[in-house]
């Protein structure tokens, strides 16, 4: 058996996320269903994370055990040819026994696009997040300052994310390694948040919360105290899924 690396993107828009769900279409779902014919058996796609419904990607990773001579890339034309366009596998690679697409990852990046301006043009609308109202950059940059490094981000954690009475792991623990804003051009920019790893809802959280900030909703001392208080309830809202796209994973 050969394990065969896939790096996916795709468009979440008409997707329920990432994970298969019954009576739902899914990326793994659709990915699985195409191997399965090339197969003539069902494969299951190990993918390095979940994804949420609405949510895009431009660098997933997955893999999958193949018993097929069949070199990889040949793997990325067949399933490009029979994927809807919404999905596409930008590589396939072969990869050594010891490999998982999940495990063997060391960190990620996701970006959140938004347009700061009285109109955004309608094919933006599925990819970035509308708001009207002047942003303080300054102080929604000094908030980023305050989450890089290592801390609890129990407060942008969703329940859900995982069992807080496992007695092992890290807990809600994370490391970020960059958090910044950066400005495309006029009226786009993007929030770019690198990290070894992220609770569910995580990067929405965090966004949501320095949105307020930067709309005036909150102070930067409010955010600090939210960080601090490793309560959900003392953050900000979730902040829509369609803005936010995992950009890499690093290995």
């Amino acid at each position: 058996m050969k394990i065969i690396r896939l790096l996916i993107a795709y468009d979440g828009t008409d997707f329920h996320g990432w994970q298969v769900q019954p009576n739902a279409p899914t990326i793994q779902g659709e990915i699985e269903k195409r191997l399965a014919l090339m197969h003539t058996r069902a494969v299951t796609l190990h993918g390095a994370g979940r994804t949420d419904a609405g949510v895009h990607a431009a660098g997933m990773v997955a893999h999958f055990h193949t018993e097929k001579p069949i070199q990889p890339q040949s793997f990325a034309n067949g399933l490009n040819s029979m994927l809807p366009a919404s999905i596409r596998i930008l590589e396939a690679t072969e990869e050594e026994e010891s490999f998982h697409s999940r495990f063997s990852a060391t960190g990620k990046t996701y970006i959140y696009s938004i347009h700061n301006g009285a109109v955004m043009m309608p094919c933006d609308r599925l990819y970035r997040v509308h708001i009207r109202a002047e942003l303080d950059f300054s102080a929604m940059n000094e908030c980023l300052n305050i989450i890089t490094g290592i801390h609890d981000f129990a407060s942008f954690e969703t329940s859900g994310s995982r069992d807080p009475s496992h007695p092992k792991g890290r807990g809600s623990i994370r490391t970020i390694s960059d958090a910044a804003l950066s400005h495309e051009s006029t009226g786009f920019f993007h929030f770019s948040i690198s990290g070894d790893g992220f609770l569910r809802h995580m990067v929405r959280n965090i966004v949501g919360t320095v949105l307020e900030v930067g709309l005036g909703r909150r102070t930067i001392a409010c955010f600090r105290q939210a960080v601090l208080s490793r309560k959900r309830s003392e953050a900000g809202p979730t902040a829509p899924a369609h803005g936010l796209m995992l950009k890499k994973i690093y290995y």
